[in-house]
């Protein structure tokens, strides 16, 4: 119970960080990605479920507040928990280059499920000027806000959170 009100406090303390002061320190009209950052974490941290519903929270908060439509970022943050979780068994948690490459991929299928669902079904095809306007310069500034923020996820799930242990992974006998 412990684990799921410190996961529910981070979510929503995330979502109203992107919600408010990311919009507010964004550069040219494109903010860093705090939701994917903390739903990837989530989803190396503590496994592939976890961040699914992590994930669906996070999105139907989204939809909720600012979407288009309901489902839309629920179902895409799900598939990036899904996705992100199963490094869970594979990866230590503790490296910073793992979440950075994972971070980078998860929000590349971000930004192209954003384009498909919402711009390119509404027969907008310029996928190269969407490319280098929005996706490349969000994905520099999502990473370099990754290697600020994981390693405060990273504390709270090891300080804060009970620990279970993971299949695979033996960094839980190091502390």
């Amino acid at each position: 119970m412990r684990n799921k009100c410190i996961l529910f406090l981070t979510a929503v303390v995330c979502f109203f960080l992107q919600s408010t002061l990311l919009q507010k320190i964004a550069i040219g009209s494109i903010s860093a990605n705090l939701l994917v950052i903390f739903v990837v974490s989530v989803g190396l941290m503590r496994g592939s479920r976890t961040a699914m519903f992590t994930g669906f929270f996070i999105g139907l908060l989204n939809d909720l507040c600012f979407g288009p439509v309901v489902g839309l970022y629920a179902f895409l943050y799900m598939v990036i928990g899904y996705l992100s979780g199963y490094s869970c068994k594979i990866y230590y948690d503790n490296n910073l280059k793992v979440p950075a490459v994972l971070v980078t991929l998860n929000d590349l299928l971000y930004n192209i499920g954003i384009f498909a669902f919402t711009f390119l079904l509404r027969g907008r095809v310029h996928f190269l000027f969407f490319l280098k306007r929005i996706i490349i310069p969000e994905l520099i500034y999502t990473v370099f806000l990754t290697i600020i923020t994981y390693k405060i996820f990273y504390f709270i799930n090891y300080h804060f959170m009970e620990q279970k242990r993971k299949e695979g992974n033996t960094n839980w006998l190091l502390r």
